[in-house]
């Protein structure tokens, strides 16, 4: 090892050393950062049951600080692996119930996988290994497609999210499955036509969070900041009824201050994630989604690359 990351170690050490350690890692409930893309405006044959399977690789070796540099010396070589498999069922009724929205149900289970290691010893956050996440339950209003001479030119939903305390934690973890608190995170979703074959779509959510009554060690409550994050997505289709090719992206943004113990937490989480994506078709009933995003301007939060695959079957 060299001189300098001799000394940039034992630097990085006195801060970990000196600091809280949720300070450094986690504070904000996951959330949907680049699970949904293209044509997300309303599900895609109508009314009925839909089963949705996701299966998400988020791999990151570089922890972020408040100021986006590495939180860590070099030496250190931190390594983080999460692969999310999240089921979703979605059932979308034909009837109305306010300014002409139809209502519906979405119900989210996640199972995840939790693995950081690092080149040398030292009180590193850690991960919590594999369990089940906090299960999303969204009440939502989907309106019918406004029709064009063409086809479609533009449909929407809105969703309340509620974000429910069952994922596995442990207190002296900094990463995992579960949050420990209650959550609020509603969001409204379009799909815009500019022609048949070419869309937009974004998914725009808030995020309230309850407080944490079981914090890290040493601490007897904490609460996570409020948030601002939305995907988005641009694809155009070259398959008629099969293949749509585009971009996808995310951005997360804190709002305000995390507290420990009433006080604030100096930094807010940030990250931009874009990348490719493919929308195929099996048939009218089948689509499978495959997105790849690659991190950049990540504050207080690891940065990586996420691989997203997604099969949505209609019922």
């Amino acid at each position: 090892m060299k001189m300098k990351d001799i000394c940039m170690l034992f630097f990085g050490l006195f801060l970990i050393l000196t600091a809280p350690m949720s300070v450094s890692a986690y504070d904000l409930p996951s959330v949907n950062l680049g699970f949904t893309s293209f044509l997300d405006g309303a599900p895609p044959s109508g009314p009925g049951f839909y089963f949705t399977q996701y299966f998400q690789l988020w791999t990151s070796d570089e922890f972020k600080d408040e100021n986006s540099d590495p939180l860590f010396p070099p030496a250190v070589g931190e390594d983080l692996e999460a692969w999310i498999f999240l089921s979703q069922l979605t059932y979308q009724s034909d009837t109305e119930i306010l300014l002409g929205g139809k209502w519906g149900l979405d119900v989210l289970v996640p199972y995840v996988k939790l693995d950081v290691a690092y080149d040398i010893a030292g009180p590193f956050p850690q991960d919590n290994g594999t369990g089940i996440g906090d299960i999303w339950v969204g009440p939502y209003l989907q309106w019918d497609p406004i029709m064009g001479d063409n086809g479609p030119k533009f449909m929407h939903r809105f969703s309340l999210g509620f974000v429910l305390p069952t994922g596995s934690y442990d207190s002296s973890k900094a990463l995992n499955q579960g949050s420990n608190v209650f959550s609020f995170n509603p969001y409204w979703a379009g799909t815009y036509f500019f022609t048949p074959k070419w869309t937009a779509t974004t998914r725009i959510y808030y995020l309230i969070n309850d407080e944490n009554d079981d914090p890290a060690p040493g601490l007897t409550n904490s609460k996570a900041g409020q948030a601002f994050h939305f995907n988005f997505a641009s694809a155009y289709e070259v398959l008629p009824g099969k293949l749509r090719l585009g971009i996808n992206g995310y951005y997360l943004k804190q709002i305000s201050n995390s507290e420990q113990d009433g006080a604030n937490i100096a930094g807010k989480e940030q990250v931009f994630g874009i990348g490719p994506g493919m929308l195929f078709s099996l048939n009218k009933d089948a689509h499978f989604f495959i997105n790849i995003y690659k991190e950049t301007s990540a504050e207080l939060r690891p940065e990586g690359t996420r691989v997203n695959l997604r099969f949505v079957g209609h019922f």
